[in-house]
Parts: structure tokens; sequence; C-alpha cells
């Protein structure tokens, strides 16, 4: 595919398990951009939460063996940070311009036309799942399905915008302070991975800590001013008329959100995925629940997991109609009881 771009412009960086690294020029400054596996494959977009990365946002979710193989095996996949989120960020000069919602949903654009692709499928978690959706809505052509994770699509609350007004205060004055941290936890995982003075707190949830470590603070107030000016795009919704696949956890801060969101998108084109005892980042903390919803939402594209497709897809994503009954709670997988997934139609 061509990178030549008068727009934009890349330096190889390094390697992230197997993954390349692109820093792409854009108006609204460089994005840094992992790539995985072939890019001949159709192309599967990823955005990540505040203060997240792909690492510390999507890695348990391609750690899960059967995930990553219907994944990997039928997309290359374009890992998009935001700026000054990437492994190894240095801080964002003061004097730059913050980029609005709006500015980081047209970097996506530039991101795709320096790789030379075309409609993306897209996966996103919270604040990367607006971004993607309002992706989706100025550039409807250029986006095949959605796959949204605890998404976000009103303007904040009073009690959202409270909060992150606490949180931005306390990363201008102290930094990536333990008090930071543990705001960041409580909005991405469930009671259980937090722990209390009972129960330890999870290796999952300690593993986000020393991670979160890494981000600086002036570059997470950026992205967080951005979300807390985002405008609501509830209207705009039934105008969508890609597929999309929700999940949710029962203990997202967000769940009414993600309830919202799926009541106003055309019901022939979505499905909620309800995950019990889980918080935001289904991703990390339950991805064998994405397993089965994504497997059927896929096979509406003619994409399947290895066992069952034994070429590599070369040609572009070609949709159609997802047939109701593959997103029935029976065939969702409902009865995994292991796995406590409750399903809704739209």
């Amino acid at each position: 595919m061509a990178e030549s771009n008068d727009s934009v412009s890349v330096d190889l960086g390094t390697i992230y398990l197997g993954g390349k690294e692109h820093r792409v020029k854009t108006a609204c400054g460089v994005v840094s951009v992992i790539v995985y596996g072939d890019r001949e494959k159709p192309a599967l977009i990823t955005y990540p939460d505040l203060a997240l990365n792909h690492m510390s946002c999507f890695q348990g979710l391609f750690f899960c063996p059967e995930a990553a193989s219907l994944l990997l095996h039928n997309f290359c996949i374009y890992h998009i940070s935001p700026p000054g989120h990437e492994l190894g960020a240095a801080p964002i000069y003061p004097t730059d311009s913050v980029p609005s919602a709006d500015g980081l949903a047209d970097q996506i654009l530039e991101v795709l036309n320096f790789f030379g692709l075309g409609a993306v499928m897209c996966m996103g978690v919270t604040a990367g799942a607006y971004i993607l959706t309002l992706f989706a809505m100025k550039h409807r052509e250029r986006v095949l399905g959605l796959i949204l994770i605890s998404p976000l699509c009103k303007a904040p609350s009073w009690s959202e915008w409270f909060y992150n007004r606490v949180v931005s205060n306390l990363l201008y004055f102290y930094g990536m302070c333990g008090v930071v941290k543990e705001f960041l936890l409580q909005r991405y995982f469930s009671k259980e991975v937090r722990g209390n003075i009972e129960i330890p707190e999870s290796d999952i949830a300690q593993a986000c800590r020393r991670l979160l470590d890494e981000r600086k603070s002036v570059n997470v107030m950026r992205f967080l001013d951005a979300i807390d000016l985002r405008p609501d795009i509830s209207n705009g919704l039934k105008k969508l008329k890609c597929r999309t696949l929700i999940f949710i956890g029962d203990q997202s801060p967000f769940y009414s959100e993600a309830v919202h969101m799926a009541a106003n998108l055309d019901r022939g084109y979505c499905a909620l995925v309800e995950v019990q005892a889980c918080g935001s980042m289904v991703t990390e903390e339950q991805p064998h629940a994405m397993l089965v919803p994504m497997e059927y939402f896929l096979m509406g594209y003619g994409l399947y997991r290895p066992s069952y497709f034994t070429e590599s897809p070369r040609s572009p994503l070609s949709p159609f109609c997802i047939s109701p009954e593959l997103l029935s709670p029976e065939s969702m997988g409902l009865k995994l009881k292991p796995i406590k997934t409750r399903v809704s139609t739209c």
C-alpha cells in the first residue's frame, strides 16, 4: 500500500511484539501507530481510553488465544495512540494547540490516508470509542463496522465534568499521583479487580498502575480536556448505517451511556452485549466474553476463525446483512455460564 502523502511523514521506530511503530505527522501533531500483521489484509484500527495505549488497553484481548486467532487471521491491526500516549512519549509542549474531539477524529482520516487504507473496521474503548464513532459519522464511507467497548456518545454530565476537573487539577499540580491512579482504575475496572481491604488488588490492576506511571501528566490532561468538551452526538447515531457491536460491563460507570447509545442506533445495525461482573475495560478484564459475539458479528462480513476459514482474506471486506438470528442471545453465548454474558439486540 502507498505511503506517500504530502501532508504526512513517517519514521520507522520500535518493534513491539512483532508490530512496527510508525510516527505519522498530521495537522494536529504526530501520531504513533503500531502496525501488526499482513498489510494486504483488511484493516482493523483501535483507539484506547484516556491515559492508555494499545499495550494497556488491548493487550488482554490480543493475548487471549481464541480472540487473537480470530482478529489476526482476518485483519492487519493498526493501533492508534492518542497524542502523547504512546510508549516512551515525551511531554507535549504547552505551546502546542490542544486538539478537540473533532480534531482527533480528523487525525484518524489522515492516518488512513497515509497508509493508503480504504474502509476499515474500528474498535475503541470509552473515550476512544467516542472518537471512532465521531469519525464514522463524519466519514461514513471509510468505516465498515464499529466494535465499541463502554462507549460515550453524550456530552459529559455534571458529575462526569466535575470528576474530570478534579482529575485534571490533580494532574496539573501533582502529576500521575496515587489519587489520580485510583480515579482512573475506578473508570476502567470492576470492584473485584481493584480489590479492597480483604481482597488484594488483581494482577491486571497492578500492571495498569505500572503502565500509568509511564504517562506524562500534561499529555493525559490534553486528551482529558478534549473529551471533557465533547459534543453530544446522540442525534446523529440513527444516520450511522455501519454494523455496530457494543460491549458494556455491568459495573462500568458508563453503563447508562452505552445503553443510551444502543437505543439511539438503528435496531437493524446494532447489538448490545452486557458482560456481568465487569467494569468498562472488557478488553482487559474479561476478553474471553468478547469472542463469541465478535465471531458472529464478523461472520456478517464473511470472516471466520482459522479453524473454519483456511485462506487468509486478501480482498477488502464486503459486508452484508447480519441475520437477526446470529445476534440472538442463544447464538451469542448467553448460556455460557462461566462468561456470564447477557446479550440483547438493540
